[in-house]
């Protein structure tokens, strides 16, 4: 009886061995996979805050726990839908990301327009922006999560292309492990962000005076640092969807963009910053010609519709 019992706790001591094993193999999987996808991760990051914006203070963290839930249920759907694809139609993976990789171009590519819109003509009020109702917050937060399902399928994607396990399941952890990981990291930054304009008057109240100078130069420092995050942000949207597109073109066949780009980079020299440079300043212009085109076509196509709308009242 005692020899069986000893025997059964050596055998839950080496499962938990290889339950430890196994979770040190998921945790340093994670870590390598969310290294691969740090550019989405960063513009993630750089996009969010501009969501919440012009909300008031004590509505700020709720906006980002709703993103941030909005967040971890795309992730859930994407890392179900890409493990079951990856087992029947792996060949569709390159066309999502170009389908991904063009949203992101426009997005970044309709905001450098409205910055050129906005000098030309009405500039928004600081009343404009923050008066808005529970319709308007809906809206943001509808947005906000409708680009991070962009930003998340690309996230899983590298991340799912950069994993060595061969594992079904090893390989559906480490997903997991990524999708919680980067969520944690991306709207626990947008949460910290967001609140140091209150933190900075906090510690305008408090003593001695070195904190209070501090509490004031935090006040005065986040619109810059919120203005930085926005062009950040617009930058890294058209630099990933760039580079994305340039990609996953020569993936399907269209090898021209990325030629370009590899006889740029190697004509720049050796230099890891310069062909940094070039590689990536080359994939965000790229991204910028590509989500004109998408912007001035889907312009077109809205002025085609209004004008046939018009028509037919006319007609009525």
């Amino acid at each position: 009886m005692a020899a069986s019992f000893f025997a059964l706790l050596d055998d839950i001591a080496v499962l938990a061995k290889a339950a430890a094993a196994s979770i040190d193999d998921v945790v340093a999987g994670a870590a390598k996979a969310s290294a691969k996808s740090a550019g989405v991760v960063i513009d993630d990051a750089a996009v969010t805050p501009q969501y919440v914006q012009g909300i008031s203070p004590n509505r700020e963290l709720p906006v980002v726990r709703r993103i941030t839930r909005g967040s971890l249920i795309n992730k859930s759907l994407i890392i179900v839908a890409i493990m079951l694809l990856s087992l029947w139609a792996p060949w569709v993976f390159p066309w999502l990301l170009l389908v991904g990789g063009t949203y992101l171009a426009y997005e970044g590519a309709e905001k450098v327009w409205h910055w050129i819109h906005a000098r030309r003509g009405h500039e928004t009020t600081v009343e404009e922006v923050v008066e808005r109702t529970e319709t308007d917050e809906k809206q943001i937060v509808a947005s906000a999560v409708r680009t991070d399902l962009v930003l998340s399928v690309e996230i899983m994607l590298i991340s799912l292309s950069n994993i060595d396990a061969d594992s079904w399941v090893m390989r559906l952890a480490i997903l997991i492990a990524v999708a919680i990981l980067m969520t944690v990291l991306v709207y626990g930054s947008v949460a910290v962000l967001v609140k140091m304009d209150d933190v900075g008057l906090w510690l305008r109240r408090r003593r001695p005076r070195w904190l209070k100078v501090v509490g004031t130069w935090l006040v005065r420092a986040m619109p810059w640092v919120f203005r930085a995050l926005t062009v950040v942000g617009v930058v890294a949207m058209l630099w990933v969807g760039g580079h994305i597109l340039v990609v996953n073109l020569a993936e399907v066949g269209v090898h021209a963009p990325y030629d370009l780009v590899h006889a740029a980079t190697a004509a720049a020299g050796t230099q890891p910053v310069v062909t940094w440079i070039v590689e990536n300043g080359l994939s965000a212009a790229f991204g910028l010609v590509w989500g004109a085109i998408v912007v001035l076509l889907l312009g077109v196509i809205a002025r085609l519709r209004h004008r046939s709308r018009m028509g037919g009242r006319a007609e009525g």
